[in-house]
Parts: structure tokens; sequence; C-alpha cells
């Protein structure tokens, strides 16, 4: 089977012929690459217009950084960041996903027009997630996740990270299923950089295929992360700033891609939109 036919399909959303690439809208002033750029709701709308231009798929809007250390804000000032933006670009016809937590967000993104739920805590940060997702009938995405921002970097401890993260997404799985999602509408998602180090992420985005053997499509997220700032640092350098590693960023989107990954998620997406087609034609040609 190739990659192409076995990256799988959402129901819900639109199907494409390569690895789709879903663009990066943080509506914050604190997230780790970007804070404070898109604060503003006009500002965040015409991002993501232009992210849609570059050759992105889907937009996640985000209103909570989610980068190690970051404390939580609270479910008005979620709000208030992102159901304006989340109905801006919907109403421009842009697919459009919320990057949230919380049950309340998401109910609203959805009556907004947000049409997929990528929550980084696959329902366990609030469980009235999972009831809300199951009702609202949108696909959701579950990332393996073990703990809040505050102490996650205190919990990447294992002793086998791929079989452990592959052990601990199929339970969460089989939860929101049990919990009344349909199966059908699953993405499911590794985690990088949630309570991993470096040499972890990289673990994980070398054995992908062991993440595809779930079942379900697969989105990628490592856009400007820690580990991809330490192999551009090598021996001991200080890494470099989070948006020098746009070209790393695009290099795991061409790797992901060819692993028969769904989706990457990026913050700059000309140069994933371009990894991921040249992916895309040597598989076709192969």
């Amino acid at each position: 089977m190739s990659t192409l036919r076995g990256r799988g399909t959402v129901r819900g959303l639109p199907e494409w012929d390569r690895c789709a690439v879903m663009g990066v809208v943080n509506v914050t002033p604190d997230s780790f690459s970007d804070g404070g750029h898109w604060f503003d709701t006009t500002a965040a709308i015409k991002h993501g217009l232009e992210l849609v231009a570059e050759g992105a798929d889907l937009i996640d809007v985000g209103g909570e950084s989610t980068r190690p250390g970051a404390s939580r804000v609270d479910e008005a000032e979620e709000l208030r960041r992102v159901i304006p933006v989340v109905r801006g670009l919907a109403s421009e016809g842009v697919t459009v996903s919320v990057d949230t937590m919380r049950a309340g967000v998401a109910e609203q993104a959805v009556a907004a027009g947000a049409v997929l739920v990528n929550d980084v805590s696959g329902g366990l940060a609030d469980p009235g997630m999972i009831p809300v997702v199951a009702d609202a009938g949108v696909p959701f995405v579950v990332m393996h996740w073990r703990g809040f921002s505050e102490s996650m970097n205190s919990r990447a401890v294992y002793g086998d990270v791929v079989g452990e993260v592959v052990a601990e997404l199929t339970k969460r799985m089989e939860a929101v299923i049990e919990g009344g999602v349909d199966p059908e509408k699953l993405v499911i998602d590794p985690g990088l950089g949630f309570a991993k180090d470096a040499a972890q992420d990289l673990a994980l985005v070398a054995h992908l295929d062991r993440l595809r053997d779930l079942g379900r499509p697969l989105l990628v997220a490592a856009s400007r992360k820690r580990f991809l700032g330490h192999v551009l640092a090598g021996g001991g350098a200080a890494p470099p700033p989070a948006r020098e590693r746009d070209a790393a960023t695009a290099a795991v989107s061409a790797l992901s891609a060819a692993a028969g990954a769904w989706a990457v998620r990026v913050h700059a997406v000309r140069p994933t939109a371009d990894a991921v087609r040249v992916a895309r034609a040597v598989e076709g040609a192969a």
C-alpha cells in the first residue's frame, strides 16, 4: 500500500491527495515562536488568509499558549481571543480548526464555524470535552499528553518512548470512542515537545510508522520546536531562535509526508507546502 492510500481520511473534512498543511494562528501574547504578532483580531484573520494563500489547507486557531512553563488564561479571555477569529476565517470559506483544551471554547468555536477540535490534552484537561465533541459530531485530534505546561518537562520519563506513546495513545483513543466520538473522526498526534526531550522527539519522528499502525490519520506538529533547535545547534552551541527553524520544520514535514502523515501543523506555510508537494511527486513517481 502506498503512503498516499494509507494516510487515511477524516470523516467530515475535505480529502487531499497528499499530506495536508495546517497553518497556525496563535491569538496569544506569549506563544513560544510568534506570541503577540497576531494578537489583534483583524491581524489574526488577515494572517490566516495569508497562510491559506501560501498553501495552507486548514487553519488552526488557538488562544492559549502551551509552551513549556506557560500559565493558563481563563476561559473568558480565551473565548475573547478565539471566537471572532474563527468566525471571521470561517466566513471567508476557510477550513478552521480550534486549538483548545476547554469544552466551552470548543463548543462556541464550532458554533462560530470551526470544523475540527484540536485538543492537545486529548480530552483529559476538561471532562466536558468529549461529550461536547461527540454531541457536535466534529472531528477530534487526540494528542499524547501527560500534563499541563507548568509541569510537563518533569514528565518526560520513558523506558521506550515510542512504545509508551503508542500504548498511551491507544488507551486514550479507546476512552474517546467510548465517550461517543465517531472513530472515523479521530486524528492522532504524538505530541512532539509535550513531556518529551529532543532525543525522544527524534525517536518518534523516526518511527511514525508505529503511530500509523494505530489505524487513524496522523497529525505531526514539529514546527519550530525545541528539538529542532537542538539539532541545528549541534555540539553545545545555543539553539537558533524559533523563527529561524522553518527550514528544519520543512524537512520534518517532508519526512512526515513520506511516512504517510495525514497532515503537518506549521507556522511558516510556504516552505512546508512546497515540501509536501515534492514528497507527493516523489511518491507518485515510485
